[in-house]
């Protein structure tokens, strides 16, 4: 689990040094990251051969839709990097807006996708991909955080 994860975070930073420079890169480590999370979602996720399809189904499904809001993300980022060093007032009440807009979406598209995902499997495959998918989230987070700095930091 620890290879995936590192390597998901390093994807992740990355997607955040080629973000500014060229969308289509960002595409690409997108895609890479989903290979690699897809990966690491069929070791820990483990439906019955008869729900198979209807998981992975789901699964892509969610994927298309939190890729979406990866995008967002690295757009919020962007927008950080190009203020963060004179950001006035308005500028961080707009940004932490944005952001905690953007937190709550990805943590109800996961919601979402456990009832899609419960209903067509079963409770105990539902509550395995909403466990993998919140870890896996958590340890994107923290690398962001930790890649960027505090505003008005010197960096």
């Amino acid at each position: 689990m620890k290879k995936i994860t590192l390597l998901i975070a390093a994807l992740t930073i990355g997607i955040l040094s080629y973000a500014q420079s060229n969308k289509e890169e960002v595409d690409f480590m997108q895609a890479a990251i989903g290979m690699q999370k897809k990966e690491a979602v069929a070791q820990f996720v483990h439906p019955t051969e008869a729900q198979k399809d209807a998981f992975w189904g789901l699964y892509d499904q969610y994927e298309a839709a939190r890729k979406i809001n990866g995008k967002k993300r690295i757009e919020l980022l962007e927008q950080y990097a190009k203020q963060y060093s004179s950001m006035t007032d308005e500028q961080a009440d707009k940004f932490m807006k944005e952001l905690i807009t953007l937190q709550t979406s990805t943590d109800k598209l996961i919601v979402t996708y456990y009832k899609k995902v419960k209903k067509a499997t079963s409770p105990i495959v539902a509550m395995q991909f909403y466990e993998i998918e919140n870890y896996l989230l958590a340890v994107v987070r923290a690398q962001i955080l930790d890649e960027i700095p505090f505003v008005g930091e010197k960096k």
